[in-house]
């Protein structure tokens, strides 16, 4: 699973019809600390996200077996949307 946060949309007037309807993102990965990380993926969205949520991400097979991706063209599947997150501070 990948963090990541949502930068923007694509709009494709031509695509796989097995795609239509299905709404594309575009998300940029962070850490868990929210820092941003290199590159940007599309994804389909799955769960209704909206711009600058912080989103879980699944990509592969995985992809292939969220909500209505099922034989699908799908690399890439937003599946959650985060409403928070804590990472254990390390001991010292």
């Amino acid at each position: 699973m990948i963090l990541a946060r949502i930068v923007g949309t694509v709009v494709a007037t031509r695509k796989d019809p097995r795609l239509e309807g299905k709404k594309l993102l575009i998300v940029k990965p962070v850490s868990p600390e929210g820092k941003d990380e290199a590159g940007y993926l599309v994804a389909v969205d799955t769960v209704s996200a909206g711009y600058r949520e912080t989103v879980i991400l699944v990509s592969g097979s995985s992809a292939r077996m969220a909500e209505g991706c099922k034989d699908r063209p799908v690399d890439t599947a937003i599946v959650g949307i985060v409403d928070s997150l804590s990472l254990d501070t390390p001991a010292r």
